[in-house]
């Protein structure tokens, strides 16, 4: 059999056994499957954060973009994330006091019922496609490793997505992907030299590659730049996941300290990803752009290097869909579910609902990953719909007191239905991506709805129970 194969099915196993030991230590109810207790400790939040942001998107996505554009605008692309990181450092601890399960519920509280089903929804129509790209960046690996069609490896990589999401909650996804964060970075730092010596170091990769790889912008208008700069940017920086994990951190000094190892690590494995990405180019110039890293893994090293190489790219792919199936889920149960229910629902039943609503989030997700032809696409549609109608509402909630609850549903609205106008509809003029359309639209009218409907200057009492600068 296929060493790559067994590597791959072993330590996929050993995450199914953490899983497992965390559903029965320490599940007991619905805050425990949500929020892991709130109890988290800071290596654990620093990893699981760092997890959720370098998945199928960076390994994958990410690599796809590098092997088509070059290192220098991929700098640019990825990014995105890591100026994110540094802004999130200064709003971690007010998040962790807020204690708030989803961000809808976080918004309620400043801007009421409507705002928190509407932000419920578009987070909805976001995290699925998230989830399903991880389902396509998994199915590549199996793909490589044992020749499965993309349809029958999304469903397997499904399966065990959605298993152990059900098996142990929050504790489960936050110790399999610290575990996955320190294994993904020893693998890459160990592959470096093996691969900078198979092109001849910096100066014969630098040498060898093609001529429109070598630009600045890798043949990109500015406003293509941006285009793919900004969704990255604008998840991280409102992503609900990273507010889940802040919330499920011991103390707010842990949540905010976590940042700073989110930001390291992050600079470490997207800084290896370029160099690995960027010599495939060299030493693989027929691939498939987004099997850029895996090719890579399994041709480009040793043999033990690269097995670890490959489980760390296959883990990140799978705790990154546990994250944002585990996040979609707790949006229907929370936001939905038990929000407009006329009937008092027992923590019991939450968790037995929330886990039968992982499942069908999941199967939710496969087959939107089928509508989509590639990880990069599907991609930058997931990310815009988050980060264009939910990220400009999200900052207002915690930063901006002028906000009202006419400009934050304007203007969520608005970017919602920009994202899906520009990508269905219009079908991307110009080849720009839809958050270049859809973000200035939603942040306009944020701005002009609030202002026009701020007749008392400040928002009722209770909606500054956020607001970072009381």
């Amino acid at each position: 059999m296929n060493v790559y194969l067994v590597g791959v099915v072993v330590y996929l196993l050993v995450m199914v056994l953490v899983g497992v030991y965390f559903g029965k230590k320490s599940i007991n109810d619905n805050e425990d499957f949500m929020a892991a207790g709130r109890s988290l400790p800071l290596w654990v939040v620093s990893g699981t954060l760092l997890a959720t942001f370098v998945g199928s998107g960076t390994v994958v996505g990410g690599a796809s973009f590098i092997y088509q554009y070059g290192p220098f605008a991929a700098i640019f692309n990825l990014s995105g994330g890591i100026v994110g990181t540094i802004i999130l450092y200064f709003l971690a601890g007010k998040i962790r006091t807020g204690e708030a399960y989803t961000v809808p519920e976080m918004i309620e509280k400043r801007f009421g019922t409507t705002a928190r089903l509407v932000s419920s929804i578009i987070i909805l129509l976001a995290f699925i496609g998230i989830t399903a790209y991880q389902f396509t960046g998994g199915a590549y690996v199996l793909q490589i490793t044992t020749g499965l069609p993309i349809g029958i490896g999304s469903i397997i990589i499904g399966v065990l997505v959605i298993f152990l999401t059900v098996s142990g909650g929050l504790f489960s996804v936050a110790y399999t992907d610290a575990i996955s964060a320190i294994l993904i970075v020893a693998g890459f730092l160990l592959g470096l030299p093996f691969v900078l010596h198979s092109v001849d170091g910096f100066s014969g990769l630098s040498l060898s590659l093609p001529s429109n790889t070598k630009s600045w912008n890798g043949g990109l208008s500015i406003p293509q730049l941006l285009g793919f700069f900004l969704p990255l940017f604008l998840l991280v920086l409102g992503d609900q996941n990273m507010y889940q994990r802040f919330g499920a951190a011991k103390n707010p000094t842990v949540a905010r300290r976590s940042t700073i190892g989110f930001f390291i690590g992050s600079c470490f494995v997207i800084s290896l990803t370029i160099i690995i990405a960027t010599s495939a180019i060299v030493m693989f110039p027929e691939i498939a752009p987004d099997t850029a890293v895996l090719n890579m893994a399994i041709n480009g090293l040793p043999l033990a290097i690269g097995l670890i190489v490959l489980c760390a790219a296959v883990a990140f792919i799978i705790t990154t869909a546990t994250s944002y199936l585990l996040s979609a889920s707790g949006n229907i149960i929370y936001d939905l579910l038990k929000r407009f229910s006329n009937k008092d629902i027992s923590d019991k039943k939450l968790l037995k609902y929330n886990r039968a609503t992982v499942v069908a989030v999941g199967v939710l997700a496969y087959i939107l990953g089928m509508y989509f032809p590639t990880v990069l696409e599907l991609q930058m549609y997931s990310y815009t719909m988050y980060g264009a109608a939910l990220t400009p509402a999200i900052l207002a909630t915690v930063t901006w007191k002028k906000a009202t609850t006419a400009g934050i549903m304007s203007s969520m609205i608005v970017g919602a239905i920009g994202t899906i106008f520009w990508e269905v509809v219009l079908n991307k003029p110009f080849d720009w991506n839809s958050v270049l359309f859809a973000l200035p639209l939603s942040v306009l009218t944020l701005i002009v709805v609030s202002l026009l409907t701020n007749k008392e200057g400040v928002a009722k009492s209770n909606q500054d129970s956020f607001v970072i600068n009381d």
